[in-house]
């Protein structure tokens, strides 16, 4: 059977995208495949997501408008290095991009800046009405990079302990535009590139002549403290415009304490962009849990379990904080509200079998499924997880070197919308439905 080459001759060389297009802002699958691998190895490689995200707008079909596509394309590399120092002790660096955004509204909607829009959507004050000028899209876009340095410790040939440090930076822009946003129509957001550290640690079982192989890894959570340069447009000109609101809402007959109300969350919001200070963002903890075994002659079935924390995670810049605490009332979130959050954890699941097709070629053919972290979901990712079929082949030139590639393609789940400010609510902003999305992967291995 030779199931003991197996291993190396196909799953280990699978299309380099478990994640690809996860819940939240998951983006690589954190695999650590390349440190279990035998002997000294190194491999790079790409992954390119191009994805289709398109909806409407919540109401009636008489009054909503469409969505264009509004997921950007992305790629993400990935390396890795392993060295068996000795019988016992192997070292590991991996690199990845773990988690991501990148996403910008076109169009006439909601999300995209209008002289009409609305400063508070439940009154008809406009941005013009006060002199106030926004204009653009709402755009996200967050890079985040992970270099891993590994020890693994193996008493026996089935057994290997595995542990070390992880260095992780940050950053990304964010803008809101559009009605969606009410007051945060026009707010701006820049993280600064930096930088933090955390951990990981796993246990790894095998059996060689079978090639059965499991491992279960643990990733902490890091935390980056920052100063993210913050600006919301709309800020100074409804501090000059406060007086002539009082008034208009007069007009309108509302009662003198709702007035009240209003202009206290109006000067809560003016001082709050004048405000400076941290904010704190965690990236999420996560748990890995892989398998193989081989099944028959030159045959492997290969699974990937992963859950990542994300209902612990969510980010509240700090003017941004201070201006939703004031506006909250409003909107009955007294405490104010996240520019992010997730209701769930994310699970996700893939399952497959790879065979030796020859002894220079191998593929593998795989389902997965993604459970979402929670629906409705933040209006700057608006999916809900997804299922996707991937296919893999894999071509070895000699016994010491391969290139592999593939490609997957995911279904997207449906998904309302929610802007923070509803966040834990059951009002939406947008509803997002059939969308889709196609991703390709090329990895180069060697072993030395």
């Amino acid at each position: 059977m030779k199931l003991k080459t197996l291993s190396t001759a196909i799953l280990l060389a699978t299309v380099p995208m478990t994640g690809a297009f996860a819940a939240a802002l998951d983006r690589s699958g954190q695999s650590i495949a390349a440190f279990l691998q035998p002997g000294n190895y190194f491999e790079a490689g790409i992954s390119v997501l191009d994805p289709t995200v398109e909806g409407q707008e919540a109401g009636t079909s008489a009054t909503t408008r469409d969505i264009n596509d509004m997921a950007g394309d992305y790629y993400f590399p990935s390396a890795a290095l392993k060295l068996q120092l000795t019988d016992n002790f192997s070292f590991g660096l991996l690199y990845d991009q773990p988690f991501g955004a990148d996403a910008t509204y076109k169009g006439n909607n909601v999300f995209v800046a209008n002289a009409q829009d609305r400063i508070l959507s439940s009154l008809p004050i406009t941005t013009s009405a006060i002199g106030g000028t926004t204009s653009g899209s709402t755009s996200v876009e967050v890079d985040t990079q992970n270099l891993s340095v590994i020890l693994g410790f193996q008493p026996t040939e089935q057994f290997n302990i595995y542990g070390g440090g992880v260095y992780q930076t940050i950053k990304g822009n964010v803008s809101l535009r559009g009605s969606a946003y009410s007051v945060f129509n026009g707010y701006d957001a820049n993280i600064k590139e930096d930088s933090s550290t955390g951990w990981l640690a796993g246990l790894a079982f095998q059996i060689p002549e079978i090639a059965l192989k499991a491992s279960l890894t643990y990733r902490s959570e890091i935390d980056h403290k920052l100063n993210i340069d913050e600006n919301a447009s709309l800020a100074p000109v409804l501090g000059a415009a406060a007086g002539a609101i009082g008034a208009q809402l007069g007009g309108l007959g509302l009662p003198p304490q709702q007035i009240g109300a209003i202009g206290n969350a109006i000067g809560g919001f003016v001082a709050a962009n004048s405000a400076s200070g941290e904010t704190k963002i965690t990236t999420p903890q996560s748990v890995n849990l892989d398998f193989q075994t081989g099944i028959m002659a030159d045959t492997v079935a290969f699974a990937n379990v992963r859950w990542v924390d994300w209902s612990s995670f969510s980010i509240r810049p700090y003017k941004f904080g201070l201006a939703s605490e004031a506006v909250g009332p409003l909107v009955q979130r007294p405490n104010g509200f996240n520019l992010v959050e997730y209701s769930d954890d994310q699970i996700s699941a893939t399952v497959g079998v790879g065979r030796k097709l020859s002894e220079q070629w191998a593929g593998n053919v795989s389902v997965g499924w993604d459970s979402g972290a929670g629906n409705p979901v933040s209006t700057l990712g608006p999916t809900e997880g997804y299922w996707n079929v991937g296919l893999g082949v894999q071509f070895s030139p000699a016994p010491n070197y391969f290139i592999a590639g593939g490609v997957k393609y995911f279904m997207l789940g449906d998904a309302k919308a929610q802007t923070g400010a509803q966040a834990g609510g059951n009002e939406y902003v947008a509803n997002f439905e059939d969308n889709d999305a196609i991703a390709y992967g090329l990895k180069m291995g060697y072993r030395f």
